[in-house]
């Protein structure tokens, strides 16, 4: 046991070590990766600015007036000695002025055995597109003197006296080297590549890569270089590289980082490939630190592990004990558990039972009280027609208003006993409202109420049982008539109604004594009232909160405030939200209402 142990603990050695490895690796990667990135932004900040250094000289040289006078036909001596002094001045190659044709008239080696004057570069794609008012860029092996260079030509517009302004009567162009910053990467020895639009290598820290194409060339791409004479005399063939996934290539038979730069001038790319020794030294030294640190973490652990296993011995020994005498506790204390549970539960039954118990006792208490006046009204309206026969005509009408006042009562008991879901419907919230006023026009006439409207001008629509809903608005507008009776003040009932969030929103304003220290839970309740016995059982916000909370929507109440500030200026806020038609029944903590 204590062999095959130490084989797994050797083993997982071995694979900590191979994992440490792979992460060391990625790492000291990642490290080299973003040196790399570094070196890459520097050369592409040197090719960018060597293309660029010279770009303004044949624009400027193109509105030159000896220019201008050599395409006019005047002796070229002149030019070429300015040409020449330019030349050596910016380091370039040659400069030159091609007529429209193409032919050479004009060049700063006009004196060497290898002059451009007299030659034709009309095939040349700089010249064409300098020919077309553009400037044109090209980078090819000069078919005169046969050295490699990059072409910047301009467009020479020729004055009045020749002829029609703006017309272009001959190219100016200037031939550039870039041998100084291909010898820079080879002495840095860095493994560097300059590639044209097709893939050609252009400049190369090995010389031996020069011309090779990145991919192979298409016959349409070959037979457009043939035309343009850039590379004469090349086989163009493939370099010896393979792309190997993300950041990675071979290169002549070797691996290493491969980074590119694609954002270069006229299409082309920068290649940057690093060796990746350096982070593969430091990834092993790494693991070698690693696996050395967990052999002897290892061989530790196998001492500690041999002192713990004869410890827990002796304490195994001490808890066997321990647990038996826990066991003989725990038995006690589940016997226990189980007589207090059924104790409980004996005790919630009891308790539910005194709580219908007392709501029995409160509505009887209630129903008794309210039921009793309109029966011993009865009783007396009976006894006065015994004692007077002629006033027994007028009894039917007494006794028929305290029948309905029962009525009423028992109908408000009633509500309580059914869902109120049945007969659900789309219909405007305006209507409703509009029909809940005139049921209440008796109360505002009798307490001469003011009614103030701000409803919604379009309609706004929710699905429930239109009656109810009324009653739930009639309830409230009739509270808020009380309400405003024995107030000094003028009473103004004012009533909004809008929509919000996917809720319809109705609410009622009075300015009447308040909900003082009463809240909407308490009125809510059955058989709870703010009015003199007689006047109701209290039952009307208890209806009305059973009938929103069946419509899926909320009431809140509130003291009526001063508008900016915090203080109860008198009143009450009765504020009900209901789904519109089409959305969703639910109403969170945070709905229509909190935003008001």
């Amino acid at each position: 046991m204590a062999r095959l142990s130490l084989i797994l603990s050797l083993i997982a050695t071995l694979c900590v070590g191979f994992v440490v490895q792979r992460v060391a690796l990625g790492l000291f990667l990642s490290e080299e990766l973003e040196k790399s990135e570094g070196q890459l932004s520097l050369y592409r900040s040197t090719v960018v600015a060597e293309l660029e250094r010279h770009s303004h000289l044949t624009h400027v040289l193109a509105q030159d007036s000896f220019v201008l006078d050599a395409l006019a036909g005047e002796d070229t001596g002149a030019l070429n000695a300015r040409l020449a002094d330019f030349a050596s001045k910016a380091g370039l190659d040659a400069i030159y002025l091609m007529d429209a044709t193409g032919g050479t008239i004009s060049a700063s080696n006009h004196n060497t055995p290898r002059s451009f004057v007299g030659q034709s570069y009309a095939f040349r794609p700089y010249f064409q597109e300098a020919l077309s008012g553009g400037q044109g860029r090209f980078y090819a092996i000069g078919t005169t003197t046969g050295e490699p260079g990059y072409f910047i030509a301009d467009p020479v517009q020729g004055s009045s006296a020749l002829g029609s302004d703006g017309q272009v009567s001959g190219v100016i162009a200037l031939k550039k080297s870039f041998g100084d910053l291909e010898e820079s990467w080879a002495n840095a020895g860095e493994q560097v590549i300059l590639a044209n639009r097709d893939g050609v290598v252009l400049l190369a820290s090995d010389p031996s890569w020069r011309y090779r194409a990145l991919s192979p060339l298409s016959a349409a791409q070959k037979t457009e270089i043939v035309a343009a004479r850039q590379f004469p005399g090349q086989a163009l063939d493939p370099l010896d590289w393979v792309p190997k996934g993300e950041n990675q290539a071979d290169i002549a038979g070797e691996l290493r980082l491969h980074l590119v730069a694609q954002d270069l001038p006229d299409g082309w790319e920068l290649h940057y490939f690093a060796s990746d020794d350096r982070a593969v030294a430091r990834a092993w030294l790494a693991t070698a630190v690693v696996v050395l640190l967990a052999g002897s973490a290892l061989i530790l652990f196998q001492v500690q592990r041999a002192r713990r296993i004869g410890r827990a011995l002796r304490r195994a020994e001490q808890e066997e004990a321990q647990l038996r005498q826990a066991n003989a506790l725990l038995a006690v204390e589940i016997s226990e558990r189980k007589t207090a549970q059924t104790q409980l539960q004996a005790a919630q039954k009891e308790l539910s039972q005194a709580s219908r118990l007392a709501a029995l006792g409160q509505l009887s208490a209630s129903v008794t009280h309210e039921l009793g006046q309109p029966i011993a009204a009865m009783r007396n309206h009976l006894a006065a027609a015994e004692l007077n026969p002629k006033g027994a005509a007028a009894l039917g009408a007494d006794l028929g208003g305290l029948v309905a006042r029962m009525e009423g009562i028992t109908r408000q008991l009633k509500f309580f006993a059914t869902s109120g879901k049945e007969g659900f419907e789309v219909f405007a919230l305006q209507s409703a409202m509009e029909a809940a006023l005139t049921l209440v026009v008796p109360n505002l006439e009798a307490g001469e109420v003011t009614v103030a409207r701000d409803l919604a001008e379009a309609p706004i629509l929710v699905r429930g049982n239109r009656l109810r809903i009324e009653q739930v608005m009639t309830n409230i507008l009739r509270n808020a008539c009380d309400a405003m009776e024995e107030e000094p003040q003028a009473a103004v009932l004012t009533v909004r109604l809008w929509q919000s969030d996917g809720f319809a929103v109705f609410e009622v304003t009075d300015t009447g004594h308040g909900l003082a220290s009463a809240n909407l839970q308490d009125l809510q309740e059955p058989f709870v009232t703010t009015r003199e016995s007689g006047r109701g059982m209290g039952l009307g916000l208890a209806i009305s909160a059973t009938i929103v909370k069946d419509h899926g929507g909320r009431m809140e109440a509130e003291d009526r405030v001063s508008e900016g500030t915090s203080e109860h200026s008198g009143g009450a806020v009765f504020r009900v939200s209901l789904p519109l038609a089409g959305a969703g029944t639910g109403l969170t903590e945070s709905g229509p209402l909190a935003a008001q």
